[in-house]
């Protein structure tokens, strides 16, 4: 029987040569947003250890949406040369590049982790956050502005200008990031969310800016091109925005041109009670799979080959999304085919080892 975690998907017009993800992870190693050597060599390795889509860490679509100074960023037209450069070293390999288009919220100008985390004082260079209600994610975050009538303009320009830029830079997929206590992540729940507008209240208000922004995206992304949309399918918290809801949300999106979710959770309060384990997160995805019968990508401490094949046979998700495993190594792919005995092809200039 031949390997389901191996075997090839298409979304639009966009085949992926199997069912592994490079998952977004924050790399923290940009100045102004740029890419440089460092995201060359660690996407272009994942894609060279056999992944079959390989999406970049969250890039800010402006500059004020990054989470630190050292964010990755696609907020100016400078960033695409050196995305381009990337994207044509990914492709060349056999996988699909993706981007993942962010905006931080109320959890922006931080320090990235290694330097001790943390709100990043307007006087060494941080800035006031916006967010939904001037709440903060913890007392060591900064105290985020309300965002008003302009601001609502401002981001949905900004998602528009990046989706144009991404396009520009030979990207395939774009994955929206709406989960983990972003900015809308942040709309979405109940528990950041405290306006009494037409962004508050309700589901449908709490999900107005989400469905804006796949809008403005899908307005410059080509019809050929899958949109995905990651999102946190519970909070871990009473009161805040759940499973029930995310099923309700899904249905929107898929009605809106979304091609695939991306099943997480949390991340928009500190501290959470998470139930983890191995594939905690998989029952999100496959809820989400039967009831709104849209694709979905499964995420979270999925390690062996045989629990990744085991999700796909069993229908829980369409893709395997794998971060930290893909961090300790970039070649787990190739070691999966060997487990499940699947066929992988190496780069020629590897192939006297296989």
């Amino acid at each position: 029987m031949s390997a389901r975690l191996f075997s090839p998907i298409r979304f639009r017009e966009i085949e992926i040569r199997n069912r592994i993800v490079v998952s977004p992870m924050c790399e923290y190693s940009s100045e102004d947003g740029f890419a440089n050597d460092w995201h060359f060599v660690h996407l272009g390795s994942r894609a060279v250890g056999g992944a079959g889509l390989v999406f970049t860490e969250a890039a800010a679509v402006e500059d004020r949406g990054r989470i630190s100074l050292q964010d990755l960023g696609i907020y100016k037209d400078g960033h695409i040369d050196e995305l381009a450069r990337i994207n044509r070293f990914i492709k060349a390999h056999g996988s699909a590049p993706g981007i993942q288009l962010a905006h931080a919220g109320r959890k922006a100008s931080t320090r990235r982790p290694w330097d001790g985390r943390g709100t990043f004082p307007i006087e060494e260079g941080g800035w006031t956050p916006i967010a939904p209600s001037g709440l903060p994610f913890s007392e060591a975050y900064p105290t985020p502005r309300a965002m008003v009538d302009e601001d609502f303009g401002i981001v949905l320009e900004s998602f528009r200008q990046a989706t144009v830029r991404s396009l520009a830079a030979g990207f395939e997929v774009i994955e929206l990031h709406a989960a983990h206590g972003y900015l809308i992540h942040e709309f979405l729940s109940p528990i950041s969310n405290k306006r009494t507008d037409r962004y508050g209240g309700s589901l449908e208000n709490r999900s107005r800016l989400l469905m804006q922004v796949v809008d403005s995206i899908r307005s410059e992304w080509p019809e050929r091109l899958p949109l995905f949309v990651r999102i946190s399918a519970s909070e871990w918290a009473e009161g805040g925005f759940d499973l029930d809801e995310a099923v309700e949300v899904c249905k929107m999106l898929r009605e809106s041109g979304v091609d695939l979710i991306d099943c997480s959770s949390g991340g928009n309060v500190p501290n959470p009670k998470i139930e983890e384990g191995p594939g905690y997160q998989t029952p999100f995805a496959e809820r989400i799979r039967k009831e709104v019968g849209i694709p979905t990508g499964a995420v979270g401490m999925i390690t062996s080959p045989e629990q990744a094949e085991h999700i796909l046979r069993s229908e829980q998700a369409d893709l395997i999304v794998i971060a930290r495993e893909l961090l300790r190594d970039p070649y787990w792919p190739r070691r999966a085919a060997k487990a499940l005995k699947a066929e992988i092809v190496a780069p020629i200039q590897y192939q006297r080892a296989w």
